[in-house]
């Protein structure tokens, strides 16, 4: 049985806490009246840290100095394996450095991740550090991997630290190296954005290695978004269509996280658009499933292959109609039904009408919302159950395209919704055709036998006569 008084174990641990605090502060009066009292120098906190740590990591030389003059334990570990002379090499103190090593600290100590004090020093950047290790201490090993296989050219390029990147490659440290997954620093600087250690990287010594999942630079740069770092790829000629070990390239990344534009960029850049993974799965398909309005407009806009099945047989439209993807549905048949008329946007764009075709939302069309409200109308209150697949066929809308635009189901008024919106699928269409819309419409509707809601539509068009939007038929 311990005869020790509960209240002196907690006073030995209240006086343990104080050195560490005062260490912390860099208070040397308090530590010496602790040492005098016989408080243990080397006591640990909870994470295994002494005062020696808190006094090295602040940077406070005189309480280091104190400490090690009182027998502090130098290569004592915390419980990540961090030693002090590790936190001086991690938070940049060089003097503080030194003066452990005067005081015997060994240099080749690793934490638990197996990193040295090369790199902590080239995580964080401390260039100062890295030059004192190499001229003066050359028993520490400058490309030794840690437990993940990074090297500390490895670590400073993934965490951005040019200066570091800079010397040890000028030291002749390997920039091919690959971590345990097959990362390089080319690798690594793509996947953050650190475009300038990138720059200094690829300068005469460009490699396009892969990693284990088969992805280069380009494919990490592209699923993260950095699109300074794709440009820079791009421009110093890296091979733009190569796919990784599940055949997707670096379009299908991008898509994947919603990069519009480096979507866009890419398809600028010529990359295989129509290019499938392992799920058969087109960039466009990427992009329905998730929900991208953004870019499937602008893959829409490129003349993407719509007709692609993936593994299942389903195409983008199957896909949006499965999701109810309404504005998607839409998009796309815009598109189909505009490919249908073989054009293309260099031929329409020839005779004026470019902005309209590449606006599949309308969002840059102006002077419409007179028309629109005409088409309101048509829909919600002239137009009966089954109408609108009258004109619908009569536009040549496929069965496909008028079942899709029927999956959305708003109650027993859909079928209003459903006329709507294929009125306004239809109304894209004869824009991009420069026809007149009321007066394309009234003939429609006097042709598939409703002459009568015909008149009304045309009364209502021209009812504004000094509008700028007024719509004429004749």
């Amino acid at each position: 049985m311990n005869d020790k008084p509960v209240f002196e174990d907690e006073n030995l641990l209240q006086t343990e806490k104080e050195i560490q605090e005062a260490a912390r502060r860099n208070d040397t009066a308090m530590i010496r009246r602790l040492i005098c009292i016989k408080v243990n120098v080397n006591a640990k906190n909870n994470d295994n840290r002494t005062a020696l740590h808190w006094a090295v990591a602040c940077g406070n030389e005189d309480a280091v100095k104190l400490l090690l003059d009182h027998n502090a334990n130098v290569d004592i570990e915390d419980k990540f394996g961090m030693t002090p002379a590790l936190l001086a090499a991690w938070f940049g103190h060089l003097q503080l450095l030194r003066i452990l090593v005067n005081a015997g600290a060994k240099v080749t100590v690793r934490n638990s991740i197996g990193q040295g004090i090369h790199h902590c020093a080239a995580h964080q950047g401390h260039l100062a550090i890295i030059r004192y290790t190499i001229e003066e201490l050359q028993e520490v090993p400058l490309d030794k991997p840690d437990q993940t296989g990074k090297t500390p050219l490895l670590l400073a390029a993934e965490n951005g630290q040019l200066d570091v990147v800079t010397h040890l490659l000028a030291r002749g440290c390997d920039h091919q190296f690959q971590d345990k997954e097959g990362n390089s620093s080319i690798h690594l600087a793509a996947g953050q954005g650190h475009v300038h250690v990138l720059e200094n990287l690829i300068e005469g010594i460009f490699s396009e290695s892969k990693n284990k999942a088969g992805q280069t630079a380009l494919h990490l740069a592209a699923e993260a978004g950095h699109f300074n770092c794709v440009k820079l790829l791009l421009d110093n000629q890296c091979q733009i269509n190569v796919r990784c070990s599940q055949n997707l390239n670096a379009l299908h990344y991008a898509v994947k996280q919603g990069h519009k534009d480096v979507c866009h960029l890419l398809v600028e850049e010529g990359i295989d658009m129509n290019a499938v993974g392992q799920k058969q799965q087109s960039a466009l398909h990427l992009a329905v499933e998730r929900g991208q309005f953004a870019i499937v407009e602008m893959l829409l806009k490129a003349n993407i292959n719509l007709q692609l099945q993936d593994k299942q047989g389903k195409t983008a439209l199957d896909l949006a109609v499965r999701s109810q993807h309404a504005v998607l549905i839409d998009m796309i048949i815009k598109m189909e039904r505009f490919n249908a008329r073989n054009l293309d946007t260099s031929q329409v764009a020839a005779e004026g009408q470019g902005d309209t075709v590449l606006d599949l939302t309308f969002n840059h069309v102006q002077n419409l919302s007179h028309v629109r409200s005409v088409l309101w109308n048509l829909a919600t209150k002239h137009l009966k159950p089954g109408d609108w697949k009258k004109l619908a066929e009569h536009w040549d809308f496929s069965k496909k395209h008028i079942k899709a635009v029927e999956t959305q189901w708003t109650g027993s008024n859909s079928y209003k919704e459903h006329g709507y919106r294929m009125l306004l699928i239809w109304l894209h269409g004869i824009i991009t055709l420069g026809k007149h819309p009321i007066k394309e419409l009234y003939e429609s509707l006097v042709k598939i036998g409703k002459a009568e809601v015909a008149e009304k539509i045309r009364r209502q068009a021209n009812t504004e006569k000094d509008s700028s939007q007024k719509c004429e038929v004749m």
